[in-house]
């Protein structure tokens, strides 16, 4: 007897229902020109920085908070460019093209 039939038998007059995969919806605005990918030391340490983006400024923070969520990094937006700690050009060029954007890697 496995889990299903256990619960079945706790609850019979309980019944599935099916769960549609909600798809994300982005909310943010996806501009034609490329987002600008760069690689930077300061002060001895890696940095990647996210410049060009021409939409509303509380997309790009909202962006740059979930990048560093799904980097689990540090970071920060600062003058219109998102600073995340570390060397990820590859990963986020890779989750910005899967939401829509144009990148483009600049240096190194």
């Amino acid at each position: 007897m496995d889990l299903k039939d256990q619960l079945k038998n706790l609850f019979p007059e309980h019944h599935e229902k099916e769960v549609e995969p909600s798809k994300e919806t982005t909310s943010l605005w996806l501009q034609d020109d490329p987002i600008i990918c760069k690689y930077e030391k300061r002060k001895g340490k890696p940095i990647t920085i996210l410049e060009g983006y021409t939409g509303a400024t509380e997309d790009f923070k909202a962006l740059a908070k979930e990048l560093k969520q799904k980097l689990s990094v540090g970071g920060s937006f600062k003058e219109d460019k998102i600073i995340i700690q570390g060397d990820y050009r590859d990963k986020i060029m890779a989750i910005l093209k899967e939401k829509g954007f144009n990148v483009k890697r600049v240096g190194g």
